[in-house]
This record gives structure tokens, sequence and C-alpha cells, in this order.
């Protein structure tokens, strides 16, 4: 391959990827319109999906928040029924923040078509280009979280 169709490959990645992001940044904008919730308000509910569940703390940490923040996100989200605060069975001092199924319902009757799409469109590569696209994706991810911790501190 010669390196003006490797250079030219790798701008068309770059662009693709940029292109990835902003469609994901408008779906998820518009789930958390839906939900008549902001942005990260709809990043702790994708925690909670995730992790079934999570402490305050973790939750600060996850989405770069200070724990008073976390606070006030909570409140917000639990008058508007879209979750519980409770003791945590490990250890009852903590509370420990979950999802409340109605809201979980409504999250998943909104991503699950594009999930399944998804699946279908996975379906079509085969387990090496699978994982060759999951190390990319990986190995993006990494570099995003480590200039996030450079971006955050200086």
């Amino acid at each position: 391959m010669s390196s003006e169709v490797l250079a030219e490959l790798r701008r068309k990645v770059g662009l693709e990827s940029q292109a990835y992001q902003s469609a994901v940044d408008d779906f998820d904008a518009a789930v958390a319109l839906r939900l008549k919730i902001n942005r990260t308000d709809m990043r702790c509910l994708e925690v909670l999906v995730n992790e079934d569940g999570a402490a305050p703390k973790r939750l600060a940490s996850r989405l770069g928040l200070t724990t008073g923040s976390v606070t006030a996100m909570l409140d917000r989200l639990e008058r508007a029924g879209h979750l519980t605060r409770s003791p945590d069975p490990q250890d009852r001092r903590r509370l420990l923040v979950r999802i409340t199924p109605e809201t979980e319902q409504r999250v998943w009757g909104l991503y699950g078509p594009l999930i399944a799409e998804g699946q279908q469109v996975a379906g079509r590569y085969s387990e090496d280009e699978l994982r060759l696209v999951a190390g990319f994706l990986g190995a993006s991810r990494e570099l995003y979280e480590r200039h996030l911790d450079r971006v955050r501190t200086s």
C-alpha cells in the first residue's frame, strides 16, 4: 500500500470517528430530551444502568463532578422518579443509587432498537475483524481518557 493511500485511509478513519462521535452525541441528546433531563443526568443514568447501581462517590468520580454537584443531581433525578437511594446492603453506612425500573424500561425502549441493529451490523464482520475494531476503539478510548485527565488537571 502506498504512503498516499495509507495517509488517505488514516484521514478517513479520523473523519469517520468524528462523525460517529457526533452521531452518538446527537442521539444521546435526543434521548435526554425525551426523558426531560440534561446531558449530565443522562450520563448518570448510563453509569447506573451499566454498573447496576453505584454509590454517590463513585458517580462523582465517573462523571467528574464534586460530591455537592452529585447530591443536587441525585435530588433532581429522584424527584423526577428516575432513581432511588437506599442503604448499601454490603455497608449500611453508604448509599446505593439505582435507576428505577420504569426509567430503565424507557431508556431501553429508546436504545434497544439501536442496539439490536448494531448487533446486525456487527454480524457482518468476521471474528478477526471484530477483534481489530475492538482493539482500535479500546485504544482510542484510552487515548481520550488520558487526555481527559490532562485537561482536567491542567
